[in-house]
């Protein structure tokens, strides 16, 4: 298998890998609308034995919220380091604003 065709397998595996995370997010979407339109009909302050323990249920479903954001960015992480081996980084002279290189190979290291 010559470099094309490995970077080809590469850039379809990772249109896959796109597709399964919008499959996921949009099932991730579908859930939070089902519990949102639940909580908000079956939970009140009255369901609470106390501020204390209203505010510890709602950091759990926070912290749910953000591990799902944690991966979904690992994920992208990845999948940016695939498009920077696969695609060529143009550092030619040009018109170009570098727009699209800040959209490629991002603004930075944001960890």
């Amino acid at each position: 298998m010559n470099r094309e065709q490995a970077y080809m397998r590469m850039l379809g595996a990772t249109a896959n890998m796109q597709w399964n995370i919008a499959k996921m997010l949009e099932a991730k979407a579908e859930e939070a609308e089902k519990a949102r339109n639940w909580i908000c009909n079956h939970i009140s302050a009255a369901s609470f034995l106390g501020d204390q323990t209203q505010i510890k249920q709602t950091a759990q479903i926070n912290e749910q919220v953000i591990e799902v954001l944690d991966g979904v960015n690992k994920m992208s992480q990845g999948i940016l380091s695939v498009m920077k081996s696969v695609l060529p980084r143009n550092d030619g002279g040009g018109d170009n604003d570098g727009d699209d290189d800040e959209m490629l190979y991002g603004m930075g290291d944001m960890n």
